[in-house]
C-alpha cells in the first residue's frame, strides 16, 4: 500500500464540482421559468392528462410527491410523481418537467429498449454501489490484488447504469418538447424556456456520468498503486 497524501481526491473533488455546477443550473434554471405562467393557464397535471390520453395511456395515476425536483415516473407501480415544486403549478417549467415525466410513461408503454435495460440494471447497480468499496478495501487490507478488482468491476456496473440512463432522459425530454409543440400547449418563449430547463435537467445526468467515471479512474489507480507498492 501506499502512503502520504492520496492525490486521487482530486478526481473526486472534480466531480464534485461539475456535478455542484450541473446542480445550480438546473436550479436557477427552474427557478427562472417557474415566473412565466403558460398561457393556457394549464396545470401540471392538466398538461399530464392532455399527453398520457394523447398517447392512448389511461391506466397512470398521477400523484404529488414532497421535495423540489424529485418528480419521477413509477413503471411498476404505473404511477407519475410530481413534486411540491411542480404539482399544481402552472409555469413553464412545471408543465416542461411534467411532459418529461409522462415522457417516461410513454417510452414504458411503446416498450423503448434503453428503458427497460435501465430496469434491469438496477438491482446489479444498487449491488454495485454499495458493495464495491468495502470489497476493494478489503482486498487492499488483504494484498488480495484480485479481490480488489473485483470492487472495481462492480463499481463498473454503476457506470453503465449512469451510462443507459442518458438516452432515456435524452428521449424522454425529446418526446415532451415534441408533444408540447404539436398539441400547441406551449409556443414560442414558452416553449423554448420549458426546453432550456429539460436541457438543464439532463446536463446533471451528464455530469452524475461524468463524475462517476472519475470515480472509477480513482479506483484503479488506488488498486494499481497498491499492487506496484
Amino acid at each position: 500500500m501506499y502512503y502520504g497524501m492520496d492525490f486521487t481526491y482530486i478526481l473526486v473533488i472534480i466531480g464534485a464540482v461539475i456535478s455542484m455546477i450541473a446542480s445550480m443550473n438546473v436550479n436557477a434554471s427552474f427557478k427562472k421559468y417557474s415566473n412565466i405562467r403558460n398561457s393556457r393557464g394549464l396545470t401540471s397535471q392538466q398538461a399530464a392528462e392532455i399527453i398520457l390520453h394523447g398517447a392512448g395511456i389511461y391506466d397512470v395515476r398521477i400523484e404529488r410527491i414532497s421535495g423540489n425536483l424529485t418528480d419521477h415516473y413509477s413503471p411498476g407501480e404505473k404511477v407519475l410523481r410530481l413534486s411540491d415544486s411542480v404539482f399544481n403549478q402552472t409555469s413553464v417549467a412545471a408543465i416542461g418537467v411534467a411532459a418529461h415525466e409522462c415522457g417516461h410513461a410513454i417510452q414504458h408503454q411503446v416498450g423503448y429498449g434503453p428503458l427497460k435495460l435501465r430496469s434491469l440494471s438496477v438491482p446489479i447497480a444498487n449491488i454495485g454501489s454499495k458493495l464495491s468499496w468495502p470489497i476493494l478495501i478489503a482486498g487492499l487490507a488483504m494484498g488480495s490484488f484480485g479481490l480488489a478488482q473485483v470492487g472495481v468491476w462492480m463499481f463498473v456496473a454503476v457506470v453503465f447504469f449512469q451510462l443507459i440512463t442518458l438516452p432515456v432522459e435524452f428521449d424522454a425530454s425529446h418526446r415532451a418538447i415534441k408533444i408540447l409543440d404539436q398539441s400547441n400547449m406551449l409556443a414560442g418563449e414558452e416553449l423554448a424556456g420549458s426546453k432550456k430547463v429539460l436541457m438543464a435537467a439532463a446536463l446533471t445526468y451528464v455530469a452524475a456520468l461524468f463524475s462517476t467515471i472519475l470515480q472509477l479512474l480513482r479506483l484503479i489507480m488506488i488498486v494499481n498503486n497498491s499492487r506496484r507498492d
